[in-house]
C-alpha cells in the first residue's frame, strides 16, 4: 500500500523571460520517502528547489505540502508548516558553538523566542532535544567549540542538525556533501542514511554513489522538465539516462 502524499508539484513552471526554466513538472513525494532528484548541470534542480521553497513564484502550477496548497506562501510560513531545506541556514553563526546554535533554535521552535541562554540547563526538553541532536549529527565531542573551528563536514552536520531541529515533515538536503573532504564524507553519508523515518527527504545530489545507496526513487530531470522516474535499479539501466549522462564526466561513470 501507498504511502500518502506529503509533497506534490503539479504542472510546475518557471519562465525567465523567454526561459523555461521550470517545464511543467509533476512530482510526489511520499511519507518517509528518501527520493532523489538527479540531472546533469543546468538541469533544473536548483530552480525547482526554490519554487518549493518559496524563493522564487512560480509562473503556473501548484504545489501542495500535506494536501494544503502552499505555492503563493513566504519561505518562512512553508518552514513552520514542515519544509525545510538545508540551503535555508546558509550561514552559521562563527563565535557560537553547536551546543547554542541548536538551543537557540529548538528553544525558538518551543516558543520560548530568544531566552534560549536563559532556558538552556532549566528547561529539560530543551535539553534532551539538543543532546539527541548533537548525538544524532555526530558532534558532541565538538558541541563546545566555536563553529568557525569546526572541520567542514561537521559544519554540514550542523546545518544539517538545525534543519531537522526545525522539526520538518519534509526535509529537502540540497547536496550534503559538496566540498566535504574525503576524510570527512563517510560519517556524512552514514548521518544522512540515519535520518529519522518519519522525516520524508527529497535529496539533490551530484555523487551518484550516495544517490544509489540513499534513495529508493528518483526523479531525472533534463531542460527543466522531468525525463523519467522510478527505482534505483530502473533508472541505473534507462538508456535515455546514460544517453543525458554520457559525457557528463564524473556523473556518467556511475550511472
Amino acid at each position: 500500500m501507498n504511502q500518502p502524499i506529503v509533497l506534490k508539484a503539479q504542472g510546475l513552471v518557471k519562465q525567465f523571460g523567454g526561459i523555461t526554466a521550470t517545464d511543467n513538472v509533476n512530482l510526489e513525494l511520499r511519507l518517509g520517502a528518501r527520493h532523489a532528484l538527479i540531472g546533469p548541470n543546468g538541469a533544473g534542480k536548483t530552480t525547482l528547489i526554490n519554487l518549493f521553497t518559496g524563493v522564487l513564484p512560480p509562473t503556473s502550477g501548484r504545489i501542495e505540502l500535506l494536501g494544503e496548497d502552499i505555492s503563493q506562501l513566504a519561505p518562512h510560513q512553508r518552514v513552520r508548516r514542515g519544509l525545510v531545506r538545508t540551503f535555508q541556514i546558509n550561514q552559521l553563526f562563527a563565535s557560537m558553538t553547536p551546543l547554542q546554535t541548536l538551543a537557540m533554535v529548538v528553544s525558538q521552535q518551543r516558543g520560548l523566542g530568544g531566552r534560549w541562554w536563559s532556558v538552556l540547563g532549566q528547561d529539560q526538553a530543551v535539553v534532551e532535544r539538543c543532546e539527541a541532536l548533537l548525538e544524532l549529527f555526530r558532534l558532541t565531542e565538538v558541541m563546545h567549540q566555536r563553529t568557525e573551528h569546526l572541520a567542514y563536514g561537521k559544519r554540514r552536520l550542523l546545518e544539517m542538525a538545525i534543519a531537522l531541529a526545525c522539526e520538518p515533515k519534509v526535509l529537502l538536503l540540497d547536496e550534503p556533501v559538496a566540498g566535504v573532504p574525503a576524510g570527512e564524507r563517510e560519517e556524512l553519508l552514514q548521518t544522512v542514511a540515519a535520518l529519522p523515518a518519519e522525516v520524508s527527504v527529497l535529496l539533490i545530489e551530484h555523487d551518484m554513489d550516495l544517490v544509489f545507496e540513499f534513495a529508493d526513487r528518483i526523479t531525472v530531470l533534463v531542460n527543466g522538465a522531468v525525463l523519467t522516474e522510478g527505482t534505483p535499479e530502473a533508472i541505473a539501466v534507462d538508456p535515455q539516462v546514460k544517453a543525458v549522462y554520457l559525457g557528463h564526466g564524473e556523473e556518467a561513470r556511475h550511472v
